[in-house]
């Protein structure tokens, strides 16, 4: 006997995925119901060759489902989470909502599956952000072996992590430049096509942007608060894929070889390291693939124990909705059992 499933946001860019992900990977579900605002209602939604019809959030009754996983935003999830927990399905939240409540496990399940012990204090678990999902994966086998001091991390975030609109800011602003078009921003602070911007979210007083102060405070609850981290991100104009450029120091030593080989061998890591021309993984090349790729190992001769690393991965799915998933497979399979 399997589960039901409930799929939050199911017409968004993660919530087709998650949709996707889940019969890919031939999640164990009796049933899936995709759920929208009301002006989705109605909507289909396809979950493998099967095609869904799309209900509204506000309706549903939650203790029909066992799981829900929520990928509509902050709001959403902060309105509409606590009532499906409440009634006995467990809630696994793609928004920043819960992420560093105490209470609430944040799982990388590479990283820390252990911490789901703890998902039935609240009956809800945290899926963290994209651009720190990716980052701990590569970095957790690294500090196992010789312990992280400080990390320097600058993100190249592509527009499908703001949504499809977004997206469409990119497509329509590249269209307009070539036959001269005025850009005019709406989604993003500038212009995007053709253009880098240097701010993801909101500022804080100290400086940083919210997506900044995420990626640290999320690392050490993830992996470990004695951790340093600073980030820079940064959007690009690109659709889908995240790359990294990451600069860490340890308190052991370790070289380039070492950490190639331990990457070989960690879980949900691929490592693609040639020295020459395209012997690397660019954001285009990462696009539907589970894995999270590092490349460019390489020795940090300007620090003791420091190591260079790229590190990319498709962020609509290890991003958001695989590591969604591969939350809900691992409760599954160690927590939550479901009669015969």
């Amino acid at each position: 006997m399997g589960f039901k499933v409930a799929v939050v946001g199911a017409t968004g860019n993660v919530g087709r995925e998650i949709l996707n992900i889940l019969h890919e990977r031939t999640f164990p579900a009796d049933e899936v119901v995709p759920l929208a605002s009301t002006r989705s209602a109605g909507r289909d939604a396809m979950y493998g060759e099967k095609t869904l019809k799309v209900k509204a959030l506000d309706t549903f009754d939650f203790s029909t489902v066992d799981i829900a996983l929520f990928s509509a935003g902050g709001d959403v999830s902060r309105q509409w989470g606590p009532v499906a927990a409440q009634v006995g399905c467990v809630v696994i939240d793609n928004s920043s909502a819960f992420r560093l409540d105490p209470d609430v496990p944040l799982v990388v399940p590479e990283v820390n599956p252990h911490d789901l012990a703890g998902y039935d204090q609240r009956n809800i678990i945290a899926n963290p952000n994209c651009s720190t999902a990716q980052l701990v994966v590569a970095l957790k086998p690294l500090h196992d072996r010789a312990k992280i001091k400080r990390v320097v991390v600058a993100t190249y975030q592509s527009t499908s992590r703001a949504a499809r609109e977004a997206m469409d800011e990119l497509f329509i602003q590249t269209k307009g430049i070539y036959v001269n078009d005025q850009p005019s921003p709406r989604e993003f602070p500038k212009q995007i096509a053709f253009n880098v911007i240097p701010q993801i979210d909101v500022f804080m007083d100290d400086g940083d942007t919210k997506e900044e102060w995420k990626m640290t405070a999320e690392t050490k609850k993830i992996m470990d608060p004695a951790i340093k981290l600073t980030a820079t991100c940064v959007r690009v104009p690109t659709f889908v894929g995240h790359a990294e450029a990451v600069n860490i120091e340890f308190e052991r030593e370790i070289d380039d070889d070492e950490a190639r080989e331990i990457l070989r061998e960690a879980p949900g890591c691929m490592v693609v390291d040639k020295r020459e021309p395209g012997g690397y993984i660019t954001p285009v090349e990462c696009v539907g693939e589970y894995a999270t790729f590092i490349s460019r190992i390489r020795v940090d001769p300007t620090i003791p124990n420091g190591l260079n690393i790229w590190v990319v991965s498709d962020n609509l799915r290890k991003g958001a909705a695989l590591n969604a998933v591969q939350i809900a497979e691992t409760l599954v399979a160690r927590y939550l059992k479901k009669a015969a």
